[in-house]
């Protein structure tokens, strides 16, 4: 079965962690997101994807190549102007002879793929829909099912007066060739608000596949820090792994779970307080706490500087004393300047300057 990977948008939810990077290929535990993905299609044995591009695809493809060294094959497909969730699938019907599975590409989930596949086999319906758990489902479109799993109504980001279910689209559909007919070719349209309604109006049943299982979108940097979070726990427990050589100061402390990766200089009397990722060679100062922090590459943080649960991208410095605090986003190449104190959620594009707490634009 191949699998379609929708990684067309911009991350606009996402910024600034995105202005220079695709959402595809952020980082999670130093590794491009889109690597966890197919690594998880592989685990179910779908090793034929089809990634349906538009915004900035060629670090995409420079980053994964043809996908031979994560042991899967990619195509590349690039739209000249986004086509939304059903045109970018209708764009790849050439590629695709039988069943076969899409994926969002902004979402991480241990959602059991193997029986999802055999339960479509079983019931044979055109469309399959897994479904998630969430807290609040007036964040998301909702699905409303019957006693047999059958979709009965799609509803995009209730009011709370209007929750009938907290069971969200979880973004992983299988999808039978001939149901692509329906879907106007070279024309911008959507699986949730065209594609599916559509079907359920001509009467063409729709299965829903419900899971508790982990499940996460990435879109937002609060999630994006947490599904670094997860995932570290998950991997390291409450252990310390550094990949490559780094240099560790004597009187460093670190307490896990901790990723570094190869070329880190930790000095005198720092302090990492997992979780904490360190990408390739960072810089952690003299008597510097890192703590709960997602570091990219060729990031510094100066002496007796503090970072709380926060994102650095890359080539950035937090200069000696400043506080980067709970849930701050700084870009690629931003400074923070000496002893500034910044408040909670601030964010810091590429190339801006943070000063007397002001965010630049």
């Amino acid at each position: 079965m191949k699998a379609v990977i929708l990684v067309g948008g911009k991350g606009t939810r996402l910024l600034p962690l995105t202005c220079n990077t695709p959402k595809a290929i952020v980082p999670i535990l130093n590794r491009p997101f889109l690597e966890h993905l197919l690594g998880y299609l592989k685990e179910h044995g779908v090793t034929d994807a089809i990634l349906a591009m538009c915004y900035l695809p060629d670090p995409i493809q420079s980053c994964l190549g043809d996908g031979t060294q994560l042991g899967v094959r990619l195509t590349y497909l690039v739209e000249e102007s986004p086509l939304g969730t059903a045109g970018a699938v209708k764009n790849a019907e050439s590629y695709l002879n039988g069943p076969f599975l899409v994926l969002n590409g902004d979402t991480i989930t241990e959602i059991d793929l193997t029986a999802m596949v055999k339960r479509h086999k079983e019931v044979k319906p055109k469309v399959s829909i897994a479904l998630t758990p969430v807290d609040n489902p007036t964040l998301y479109g909702v699905v409303e099912t019957d006693t047999r799993g059958l979709v009965q109504r799609f509803v995009e980001k209730p009011t709370w007066d209007k929750v009938t279910t907290n069971m969200i689209n979880a973004g992983i559909y299988i999808l039978e060739p001939e149901v692509l007919a329906h879907i106007p070719a070279s024309t911008p349209s959507m699986f949730e608000n065209y594609l599916f309604p559509r079907l359920l109006e001509i009467g063409e049943p729709i299965l829903s596949y419900p899971s508790d299982a982990y499940w996460i979108d990435i879109g937002t940097p609060e999630k994006y820090l947490k599904a670094n979070h997860d995932l570290l726990l998950q991997q390291v427990g409450r252990g310390i792994q550094a990949k490559g050589k780094s240099q560790f100061h004597p009187t460093a402390q670190i307490e896990g779970p901790v990723l570094i990766a190869e070329g880190c200089i930790i000095a005198e009397g720092a302090k990492l307080k997992g979780p904490v990722v360190l990408g390739p060679h960072c810089e952690i100062g003299k008597d510097a706490v890192v703590q709960g922090a997602v570091l990219w590459h060729h990031s510094r943080v100066g002496e007796k500087a503090i970072l709380r649960n926060c994102v650095v991208c890359s080539h950035s410095y937090v200069e000696p004393g400043s506080h980067v605090p709970d849930n701050c986003v700084l870009g690629d190449s931003v400074t923070v300047a000496s002893g500034n104190i910044l408040d909670k959620g601030t964010q810091v594009w590429p190339d801006g300057y943070a000063e007397s707490n002001e965010t630049q634009p």
